[in-house]
This record gives structure tokens, sequence and C-alpha cells, in this order.
């Protein structure tokens, strides 16, 4: 139904619907808003409340918390099996395939693509425990690695860490990739902040020649490189067009470059409304796990070993690219992928 140029809702929409569209509210205002949020809580609490302790407490907490975000952070299974997380699935709805099965007795390392705004297919499918991983790949532990900076947040880094999120600091990928332990997954989204004001809908451009810090960590612990690719990611949002060479996207890596985010002017869908808001679109998204490629265990990998997986491993990539677009694309024949 359109009015004054907007594409309202139906008002006969089903409560499922209703619920999954509150969850995929909550997801965005938490992840975008949560860091905001904790901040402003914690000067609340020390300034302008009776609970001055509890904010003076909790500094002295993070304080001697400070590095689990570095030794495997601490994950909540409460948190990750709330069956509030399946309606947040089934909003896209999101699915997840593998290309063969993982043993559980080796450590491997997915890098996934594309980043898309925030990453929702990475976060359904490794931040939660309502899709497909525990069936497709039995025996193996996810984490998600995000900027340090994030588990400098009163409250929000709580949050994280309870979904299972690590620091994607050199300290903490090492910690969980060269340890005794096996059967641990280490989440990369390779492209990060960078690849985020690429996302528009039907285009995948994203970020890796120059991106080889990956492949240097995972020789270094003979860690094997699995290509993820999430399709569909990019259909989520649209943003304000900024071509490769616009000013406007010249300002925003100048603005990346100095606060570690990418300020994306995205467009999204409302709560009542299907043209404008903070909401993602009801597009559907299919991560596809790849085959894993084994790499060697070097202690000190020289530029040249280096050169030669990272090329391995972007012909992987895009092989498994081109092998699944025509499954999850619309227009298959007329995308490609576009490596920066």
């Amino acid at each position: 139904m359109g009015l004054l140029g907007i594409k309202w809702a139906p008002l006969n929409v089903p409560w499922h619907r209703r619920l999954e569209t509150a969850m995929a509210l909550f997801w965005i205002i938490s992840l975008a808003l949560g860091g905001p949020f904790g901040v402003a809580l914690l000067v609340y609490l020390i300034f302008f409340s009776n609970y001055y302790l509890v904010g003076l407490l909790y500094i002295a907490w993070m304080y001697y918390d400070r590095n689990t975000c570095y030794t495997g952070g601490r994950r909540c299974k409460f948190i990750r099996r709330l069956f509030i997380w399946k309606y947040f699935v089934n909003f896209f709805p999101m699915r997840l395939e593998r290309s063969e099965e993982l043993s559980p007795n080796e450590n491997y390392m997915f890098c996934v693509f594309p980043h898309g705004l925030l990453s929702a297919g990475a976060f359904a499918h490794f931040g939660t425990e309502v899709t497909q991983f525990g069936e497709l790949f039995p025996g193996l532990t996810v984490f998600n690695a995000t900027l340090d900076m994030h588990f400098k947040t009163p409250f929000f880094r709580e949050y994280l860490m309870s979904l299972g999120v690590v620091s994607a600091s050199k300290e903490s990928l090492l910690y969980l990739l060269d340890g005794a332990k096996k059967g641990n997954v280490l989440i990369l989204v390779v492209g990060g902040a960078a690849e985020s004001l690429y996302a528009h809908p039907g285009t995948y451009r994203i970020v890796l020649k120059n991106r080889k810090g990956f492949v240097r960590i995972a020789l270094k612990t003979g860690t094997p490189l699995v290509p993820v690719f999430s399709f569909g990611e990019t259909d989520l949002y649209d943003q304000v067009q900024n071509p490769p060479g616009s000013t406007l996207l010249r300002f925003q890596n100048w603005l990346r470059k100095y606060t570690g985010l990418a300020p994306c002017l995205f467009i999204g869908r409302g709560i009542l409304q299907y043209s404008f808001g903070l909401l993602p679109m009801r597009a559907p998204v299919t991560t596809v796990v790849g085959k894993p490629i084994a790499v060697p265990k070097i202690a000190n990998p020289s530029q040249e070993e280096v050169e030669k997986y990272h090329h391995r491993f972007t012909e992987d990539l895009v092989k498994l690219f081109e092998e699944n677009k025509g499954k999850y694309i619309k227009n298959p024949e007329a995308t490609e992928l576009i490596i920066e």
C-alpha cells in the first residue's frame, strides 16, 4: 500500500512476522548503538544516580577482566541459544551450506566475505547456535573476531563476549589457533569496515588484494584457510551512492582511518513502512562454507610464501563464488566478484 510516496506495511501482518521484525530491530540497535549506550549508562551510574559505587566497581571489573578477550573470551551458551534468535534468522531468512565435512581434530580459519553493513550472515551462523552450524560441523567451536576497541566499551563488551566474540588482535588469534586445544574455528570478516562502504544491492565488491595478515597467521599456526561467502549479504541495505573515486567515498575512508568505524549512509526499511529506516530488508542470505586450504606451519613465513597462499586463497574464493552464484543470485550472468 502506497501513500505520500511511502510503501506502508499492511495491517494484517501475522504475529510471527512482527516478532521477526522486532528481533531484526533489536539486532541493528544492539550492534550499532550498543557501544554508545554502554558508555552513557556508565556515565549515568557514576555521575547522575545513587549507584555510583556500581559504576566504579564495574570499571574495576573491566580492568581485572581486560585480557579475557585475548584468551578465548567468555561465551554464554544460554545467550547464544536464546529462542529469540530464531526469529532473527527467519526474518531474512538465513541458511548455511557446506562444501565438505570438517574434522574436529583440526583448527580452522573461516574467512568470510562480503562484510555487508553489519555482517548479518556471520552473526546469525557463528554468533548464535540456532542455525545449522552444529549439525553441519559437529565438534567445532566458533569464535568471531572483531576490533579490539569494542572490548574497551563498558557493558557492550560483555554482550559481545557472551556471543563468542573475541579480539581480532594477533595475540588473540595465536592463542586460539596455536594452542593444544583443537576444534576451534576462528571467524574473520577479512574486508572489515572498508568493505562495508562498497555494500550496495546486487553488487559484490570485496577488499582482499592488500589484506594478507590473515595468511601470515595461518602459516604461523599451520591453520587451514576456509573461504566463506554470504550470498545476499549486500542486499540487506542500500547506501547513498559513493562510487570509487567519489568525494563521499574519500571522506568516508578518511573518517574510517581515524575512527576504525565505517560511516555508512545506509538506507533500510522501517517497522511500519518499507521505504526507509534502520531495519534491514527481508532478503535471503545463504552462507556457503568452502573447502579448506591446507597450509604448512612455518614459524617465520617469507613474503613469497604469504603471497603464494594469498593467491591460492583468492583463486579458491573466486571459484566458490562462481560455482554458487547461479543458485543464490538473481542475475548471475551480469554479476561478477570485484576484488579491491
